[in-house]
């Protein structure tokens, strides 16, 4: 009889649910814990095979019909500023960006409730809570930050640095080789500012002045509206079955 390490990760499937990306298909997710002293560096092998995290779950795609999903990362190095790249990042010249402790706030969830009934309004986070956020913000046993965008404060006598309005939040994994976006969120009548696309180029740019290669953007599914803006980073390395492989459009 095989006896398997107490610390060995034990994996499992979901049974079949509606896809909430392409309609008419099925999802399976295989999924494992990610707890303990180890967490952090399972996290790192998992992301870097295609997996996601979710509070202290890892999970990729695993259904049976579909191979849609598709994990993308941006080499930092290489990537190319657009001139709509940079329209972006002028029409948000008013904001600034502060990486924090994964500390959940009233300020935080008021934004994020805001978010998830203008966009997700019937999605399966749609009735989460005060408290269902502090536990997606603090179950964690990995490296875990929040980086605020603010409009800039033009007082700053008090604390001495800029704390305007909070416009967006991304809870940020710090991996190894790279920072993960776990998930955005931003004020709905900001949108106009495209507050998605500069969390990413802000993340970019925040990969490569830590000295890391990559930033992960989860998953990108051709033919869902959803996902299409993640194509429009470029390069990027795309999980194919025989590895990670550029692609320049």
């Amino acid at each position: 009889m095989t006896h398997q390490p107490r610390d060995t990760p034990q994996f499992y499937l979901t049974a079949p649910t509606p896809c909430p990306y392409l309609p008419g298909q099925f999802e399976r997710k295989v999924f494992t814990h990610l707890v303990g002293p180890k967490a952090p560096h399972l996290n790192d092998i998992l992301t870097q095979g295609g997996f996601r995290r979710s509070q202290s779950i890892a999970y990729r795609p695993a259904c049976e019909t579909c191979r849609a999903c598709v994990s993308v990362r941006v080499p930092v190095a290489d990537f190319q500023l657009t001139r709509a790249f940079r329209k972006v990042m002028l029409r948000n010249g008013d904001l600034v960006g502060e990486m924090r402790p994964a500390v959940p706030t009233s300020e935080q969830f008021s934004t994020f409730r805001a978010y998830l009934d203008w966009r997700h309004r019937e999605g399966g986070m749609a009735d989460m809570t005060v408290l269902d956020y502090a536990m997606m913000v603090e179950d964690t046993h990995v490296k875990t930050r929040l980086v605020e965008y603010r409009r800039r404060d033009i007082d700053t006598s008090v604390t001495g640095r800029s704390r305007g309005e909070l416009v967006a939040a991304v809870l940020t994994d710090i991996l190894g080789d790279g920072l993960s976006l776990v998930y955005s969120f931003f004020e709905p009548d900001q949108q106009k500012r495209s507050l998605g696309t500069l969390v990413i180029l802000d993340h970019i740019a925040r990969a490569k002045a830590m000295g890391l290669p990559y930033v992960y953007l989860g998953y990108w599914i051709e033919g869902s509206d959803k996902m299409a803006y993640k194509a429009r980073f470029l390069p990027q390395e795309r999980l194919m079955p025989e590895g990670w492989v550029r692609a320049e459009s």
